[in-house]
């Protein structure tokens, strides 16, 4: 098995990297105002917490908190966030090459794990927000659940990604 992205050359997967991780962060931030109306009492994460609304009625109670106002930016946000999959994936995915590159061996190996769970969880992420379109736009809070199933498996293969390319980073360079 090879790393995504492994056929970028050597030379440029550093600025790549710097890049995607900087759109990465540029997008992270510009979410902060679409979440804002979404946040409140019954959703104190705003979308995230419709994300991991397990039971459908959590997920009605998340809904009905929300105003038409807020559902549109919801939706607004959920749209945007197919480009933010593609920024962080591509930045995990090659943050872990760039890591494996420094630690030959088993280490590298895992790493072509750490970089496909970064694509994966951007694949999930995209298959959550169409469910979160459907409990928005057709009332489907029966999708709760599988949701939030989605939404979790999601935030651990990020986690487990970032941890990987921070490790790889962090830990002296193999001789």
């Amino acid at each position: 098995m090879n790393a995504p992205l492994a056929w970028i050359p050597n030379p440029r997967r550093k600025p790549l990297f710097y890049t995607f991780l900087l759109a990465t962060a540029v997008l992270l931030i510009l979410f902060q105002p679409l979440n804002r109306p979404l946040t409140n009492a019954v959703a104190p994460a705003g979308i995230v917490s419709l994300q991991l609304a397990a039971a459908p009625e959590r997920a009605q109670s998340i809904l009905d908190s929300w105003d038409a106002r807020a559902r549109l930016f919801a939706a607004f946000g959920l749209g945007f966030d197919y480009l933010f999959m593609f920024a962080y994936a591509a930045a995990l995915a090659l943050g872990a090459l760039l890591a494996a590159g420094r630690h030959p061996g088993r280490f590298a190996r895992l790493g072509e794990w750490a970089g496909w769970g970064a694509w994966a969880a951007a694949l999930l992420d995209a298959l959550e927000n169409f469910g979160q379109f459907q409990q928005l736009f057709n009332g489907r809070v029966d999708l709760a659940a599988p949701i939030a199933v989605l939404a979790s498996l999601k935030f651990a293969l990020i986690l487990l990604a970032a941890i990987y390319d921070l490790f790889g980073w962090l830990w002296p360079r193999s001789q």
